[in-house]
């Protein structure tokens, strides 16, 4: 009977995704935000207005995330981590602040870099809330308790993101995302929606400023093979 009730609180929760996404597109779309800020990018920096980049979703399978571009392109050859950019010997090239355009600080301190991800709630690849998606080398580091990520669909927003975002570290961030797994409920999801109105108004915590084991596999998973 509970098993029932999970599987009919996630169907809801689909259709959830569905209805708001589509809603929120047409809306943002005769505001026209979906129109003037990739025009605003293109226009005071080099290079797509969207940011496109392989992420691992639920049962481990890779898709598309969508973004609104914030930092300058890297220059070829270099490497980042978490925004933070490296030569290909693993140096330090530039500290994502320094990266950050503009126009991309406006977009991050008021989430809309994120609005793009309408789209991947859309073709189902995403919801609105459940662990934030991984780069696929990043999983290669996991443990079997924190693949357990991958059972649901990834959010645009989580229970890490309204408990501290990015003042947590990935091994904290991923305690959050197995917690939310496990305690899954359509008023949880609630409760994390109104919660990331609050912490999108304060505009704190988002820089990346904690660093642990996870995140010095990534650096080294990423830094390109010779």
């Amino acid at each position: 009977m509970e098993k029932n009730m999970r599987k009919l609180q996630f169907a809801v929760k689909r259709l959830f995704d569905i209805v708001a996404a589509s809603l929120i597109i047409v809306i943002l779309t005769v505001i026209p935000v979906l129109i003037v800020i990739p025009i605003v990018i293109r226009l005071t920096s080099k290079g797509s207005a969207v940011f496109k980049q392989e992420r691992m979703g639920k049962g481990c399978k890779r898709f598309n995330i969508y973004k609104f571009r914030t930092m300058k392109n890297p220059p070829e050859g270099t490497y980042s981590v978490n925004g933070i950019l490296y030569k290909p010997n693993g140096e330090l090239l530039e500290p994502s602040s320094t990266r950050i355009t503009k126009v991309g600080a406006f977009l991050r301190k008021t989430s809309l870099d994120e609005l793009m991800q309408l789209f991947n709630i859309l073709n189902g690849t995403m919801s609105f809330v459940g662990p934030r998606p991984t780069l696929p080398y990043q999983a290669e580091s996991y443990s079997k308790e924190q693949l357990r990520r991958f059972e649901v669909r990834p959010g645009v927003t989580g229970l890490a993101q309204v408990s501290g975002r990015n003042d947590l570290t990935w091994t904290e961030k991923i305690r959050y995302d197995i917690e939310y797994i496990d305690h899954f409920s359509l008023w949880l999801d609630i409760k994390i929606l109104f919660r990331t109105v609050g912490v999108v108004l304060k505009k704190d915590q988002i820089d990346f400023v904690k660093e642990d084991a996870l995140t010095a596999k990534a650096k080294q998973d990423a830094q390109p093979k010779k």
